[in-house]
């Protein structure tokens, strides 16, 4: 198994593996619980969303984990369950069934890219200043979730975002959660993540914060009502008509770079970078691919690497051992949602503002000594945690990337691919606007 895994490579061991992966799940579970709760807004039976969105997640995160070695968590997206629900289902009108099926559609248009490497081919094509942008970006969007989470930052109509309310007793949790993990960081305690989620909830329950679950076990809910709708005839044909390529195209370009944009934070976090690739990066796309084609076929949304996958790392998460830990306790998690449910956000969102500063000291690699790098590599980190979208972040970077090149007349010095992005990324922001 250490050979298999490369633990002494990646200069790790069993134990640090284990606590990455629970950290991780524990960063992730609340998905369990919100995916069915959004999806189930646009008509899909809830209790078979749960089913299908635990299963997705165990099959994607085994596989990455076993195919291409990574640490990383994948399942639903946060984003993309949103769009299918709000804007193509209640707004657009298009049925859940039709929907379920573009999804379906645009998993096998991955996958198809997958084997081909074009997928891997655009993410190495990626400079490195952008990749250390994408990254420091990340980190600073997974913290921004983690400051909303805690309702340490809330919505104002005036500033936009304004200060939290520390009288309430979930944001005193969380930060008493965040002062509790990084005492434990700055005394180089590995896990200390980990443990103060644990520490964070059991005061929780001690003090009445968190209520005691109802009941331990429960029932798992059948998956007949979204088993195999992607795959009928009728809902296949209704899914390819002129309305609905434009959302197959929407879903298949939004999880593309979210996931590349997570994929290289995650291997520039854990070290894996190698001469500016991203090692078996066609191994953990095709995994992605692959997952999203089953968790349509099971009945839930595209998928996408996540990028809370990034507490299991600060946790010291480096192989695919530690997504093995992730599926183990998702597999476990299907039998105890009573639970699961009362673990609130709340108690995840130290890990995200922690990790989330570990990530964003990316941008010391950035040469911000240069102009036509720093103002693309600005906006790719800025309009990330701004517009809630990974792939919007890298959208907008990517475009003014060109455009600085060509002024400073460096613009030989630029992959093809980039040219490439630049025509692709205007049309995509246009739509989604």
């Amino acid at each position: 198994m250490q050979e298999f895994f490369q633990f002494k490579e990646r200069e790790t061991n069993f134990k640090q593996e284990t606590i990455a992966g629970m950290t991780t799940f524990l960063a992730l579970a609340y998905i369990l619980i919100v995916n069915p709760a959004i999806l189930s807004q646009a008509g899909m039976d809830k209790g078979a969303v749960f089913t299908a969105t635990a299963l997705t997640i165990i099959f994607g995160t085994l596989m990455i984990g076993l195919i291409a070695n990574y640490p990383i968590g994948i399942a639903p997206s946060m984003g993309l369950n949103s769009f299918f629900t709000f804007a193509v289902v209640n707004t657009m009108g298009i049925p859940w069934e039709t929907a379920i099926t573009g999804v379906f559609i645009a998993a096998i248009l991955f996958t198809i890219l997958s084997l081909l490497k074009i997928r891997e081919k655009i993410i190495n094509a990626i400079p490195q200043n952008l990749k250390h942008a994408v990254s420091a970006g990340i980190g600073f969007f997974i913290a921004f979730i983690g400051l909303k989470n805690s309702s340490l930052i809330v919505s104002n109509p005036d500033t936009i975002v304004a200060f939290g309310d520390l009288t309430d007793a979930s944001t005193l949790l969380a930060v008493f959660g965040f002062i509790i993990t990084i005492i434990m960081l700055t005394y180089g305690w590995k896990g200390a993540i980990f443990y103060g989620i644990i520490i964070t909830t059991v005061v929780g329950l001690f003090t009445g914060m968190i209520e005691k679950p109802a009941a331990i076990v429960g029932s798992i809910p059948s998956l007949e009502p979204t088993l195999g709708v992607a795959l009928q005839p009728e809902n296949l044909a209704n899914a390819l008509s002129p309305a609905v390529l434009p959302v197959i195209f929407t879903f298949l370009f939004v999880a593309f770079f979210d996931t590349a944009g997570t994929l290289i934070a995650i291997a520039s976090q854990a070290g894996l970078m190698k001469d500016n690739k991203v090692p078996n990066a066609g191994r953990a796309l095709l995994s992605d691919s692959t997952a999203s084609m089953v968790g349509a076929a099971l009945g839930t949304s595209t998928t996408a690497s996540m990028v809370e996958s990034s507490a299991g790392i600060g946790a010291g998460g480096r192989t695919g051992f530690t997504a093995v830990i992730m599926s183990i306790c998702f597999a476990i998690a299907i039998f105890f949602e009573p639970v699961l449910s009362i673990v609130p956000i709340t108690l995840t969102a130290p890990a995200l503002i922690i990790v989330g500063a570990m990530m964003a000291s990316e941008a010391k690699a950035i040469d911000w000594t240069r102009i036509e790098i720093a103002i693309p590599s600005f906006i790719t980190i800025l309009m990330m945690p701004l517009t809630s979208s990974v792939a919007t972040g890298i959208a907008l970077g990517f475009i003014v990337y060109p455009i600085t090149m060509i002024a400073s007349k460096q613009h030989k010095d630029m992959h093809p691919m980039m040219y490439v992005l630049f025509v692709l990324f205007i049309p995509y922001l246009i739509y989604s606007a």
